[in-house]
């Protein structure tokens, strides 16, 4: 469905202002970065003056930048957060992304609201009481399909945002407590352990091993290049690249392959609208496969689908490149099409299946030469390639510009002339040139050169952030003007416009709390509801809530719980899905590793699978995890 109020957004990561400003550059109509503290990701935190130089650099483009304050706090924190969260607003700010919903019982700034993926939106009756309470965009879980997309667009007016890109949380955000059972470090607060990475044997009921040592938890990574335009007619407004900690190149490569794939659609289909100026030209052709990844996967968006897991590596082994064909002393040699670089980056999987990488050297056309023949590479080995080298290279310099189209006019006026510049979003500036200034109206000699000078000069707008199209003149005749003339005529409505441009950038404003809100969809919540505080707790109760369990990070639930609830389900991966094969109960597994052991229980009414399992002895919240830097 079309959603006419909604422009399509593509909302890139940001771990610092420099990454920020790159995917501005890249095409992003807006970029989410982490303030001082607070902000989901303990180890990227961000200044204010980072946070104010980005701002300023992405409203020139009318984009948008949205601060992270995406995790759950103590009583003792929430002063300071509101706090954090006026300083992100005068900062240039335009949305803050909440977890917590204390947050909403406080003096916040007049900014708007958007609601993190960890609130768990999965359904109508959640996202229609979040656009109640006043959130202007809200992050669905990565695990919806398009029908469920659609079905809350159809009973919602708030802007929907989708995951299109990255790696995936195997859990339901928000709703995975491994992490701090096992280490005291919350994902809740921004500090995951990712157990999900880790290596496990699967242990059916009877104790019968179903596989052993494989990253059972571990998913594929996210990629919906596929589905964009889909996602849009569900009712996506928002399409988000996942990555706060990904490195630069990560980000120019697949902020630029999604600004390509929304452009497509753009282009197509009129009945979207894109939500920022300008338009971005690269150095390199985007290639996602280039990139970090664990292999690709669009997850649940089309339903339920066999291998959606990366249980072989948690890592990146890259694309396939060839077969090993020939193995010499110092070299090998490999039947690809692609060419190699002195610095490439690639891996084999071995005997034991474990992947192993290594650098290459030297690289003389298909043979190449590693500091070492690594232990296990045989004739006949797949090799894959997860570091191109010339790739990287080519984005480590400047790789894309951003220019807004703009239309110059240069007009005759009683006493001079007048240039006025007017941009693709209908802002204009003027300048003017009285005859007094020019000694007065001079007809040119010689016409046709006067005039292709003319337009040459007011074309010329090389190190701004503006395209010209060819000029359009307004005048009687030919008329000579100086060049130098010309010239600063345009430097100044360039500087006005500019300045045009940023005066009449608007945040978003903050969206009103129904009058009458809906309640809250249920009537009890249990630590799922991750309530850390008074705060939290008195908005609950106010949307009618009646009872309210403390959050697991307050360290009150005892024995064995659900430590992790997932769409992903391993009896569906190893074909023993009751669904599918009808004999079958869904009795429960075990994961092991090492000591640990995790009891697998699964819902099959819901289909989802519950890993459940118990606090560890001696664990206590790291309190210092979120304090500011």
């Amino acid at each position: 469905m079309t959603r006419p109020n909604h422009p399509l957004e593509l909302l890139a990561p940001a771990k610092n202002a420099d990454f920020g400003i790159a995917a501005i550059n890249h095409g992003a109509d807006a970029v989410y970065i982490g303030g001082p503290a607070f902000g989901a990701r303990a180890n990227a935190g961000n200044t204010l003056a980072d946070i104010e130089r980005l701002s300023r650099h992405a409203h020139r483009f009318n984009a948008k930048v949205f601060v992270a304050l995406n995790t759950i706090l103590r009583d003792d924190e929430l002063d300071e957060a509101r706090q954090m969260a006026w300083q992100a607003y005068e900062s240039g700010a335009d949305a803050l992304i909440v977890q917590d919903m204390g947050l909403l019982e406080m003096d916040l700034p007049p900014i708007q609201l958007h609601a993190s993926t960890q609130t768990d939106n999965r359904n109508p009756a959640k996202v229609r009481f979040l656009e109640d309470a006043g959130f202007s965009q809200v992050v669905l879980a990565r695990e919806l399909s398009m029908k469920e997309v659609a079905e809350i667009a159809a009973q919602t007016n708030v802007a929907l945002e989708y995951f299109v890109h990255g790696a995936l949380c195997v859990a339901f955000s928000g709703q995975c407590f491994i992490s701090h059972a096992h280490t005291g470090r919350s994902a809740n607060r921004g500090e995951c352990s990712q157990a999900c990475r880790l290596p496990y044997t699967l242990v059916d009921d009877k104790g019968k091993t179903i596989t052993e040592n494989q990253h059972l938890l571990s998913m594929k990574d996210n990629n919906q290049s596929n589905n964009v335009l889909a996602l849009a007619q569900a009712g996506v407004s928002s399409f988000k690249i996942e990555g706060r900690y990904k490195d630069l190149s990560y980000v120019k490569n697949i902020t630029a392959h999604y600004r390509t794939l929304l452009d497509e659609v753009l282009t197509g289909h009129p009945e979207f609208h894109r939500a920022s100026s300008g338009h971005s030209t690269y150095t390199f052709t985007p290639q996602p496969e280039k990139t970090f990844n664990r292999g690709y996967t669009d997850y649940f968006a089309n339903d339920r689908q066999d291998d959606i897991g990366a249980f072989d590596a948690a890592g990146f082994v890259g694309e396939a490149i060839g077969e090993v064909t020939e193995i010499g002393p110092n070299y090998f040699l490999v039947n690809a099409e692609s060419d190699f670089n002195n610095g490439d980056g690639v891996c084999f999987y071995d005997a034991h299946a474990e992947v192993v990488g290594f650098r290459i050297n030297r690289a003389e056309g298909k043979k190449l030469f590693p500091v070492a023949i690594p232990e296990g590479l045989t004739e006949g080995a797949t090799l894959f390639r997860n570091h191109d080298q010339a790739f990287e290279r080519a984005l480590e310099k400047e790789s894309a510009e951003r220019l807004v189209s703009i239309q110059p006019l240069f007009a005759e006026t009683p006493d001079g002339f007048a240039l006025t510049l007017t941009d693709e979003d209908g802002i204009s500036a003027t300048v003017n040139l009285k005859n007094s200034e020019n000694s007065g109206k001079e007809i040119a000699k010689n016409a046709e050169r006067a005039t292709a000078t003319l337009i040459e000069q007011l074309g010329k707008f090389g190190n701004t952030m503006f395209a010209a199209q060819p000029a359009e003149l307004q005048l009687s005749q030919a008329w000579f003007l100086p060049t130098a003339a010309i010239n600063a005529m345009r430097r100044e409505a360039t500087e006005k416009l500019e300045q045009a441009r940023l005066a009449a950038y608007q945040r978003p404003p903050r969206a009103e709390p129904a009058a009458n809100p809906v309640p809250y969809p249920q009537e009890e919540l249990t630590y799922l509801g991750n309530v850390f505080n008074a705060k939290a707790r008195q908005f609950y109760e106010k949307h009618g809530v009646k009872l309210i369990a403390d959050a697991y990070e307050a360290n009150e639930e005892k024995g064995m719980v659900s430590l992790m609830i997932t769409r992903h389900c391993l009896r569906f991966s190893f074909n023993l899905c009751p669904k599918e094969v009808k004999h079958l109960k869904p009795d429960p597994m075990t994961l092991v590793n090492g000591s640990e052991k995790l009891i697998l229980k699964f819902d099959c009414k819901a289909c989802e699978m519950h890993v459940i399992g118990k606090m560890k002895k001696g664990v206590t919240l790291n309190l210092g995890s979120i304090r500011p830097l």
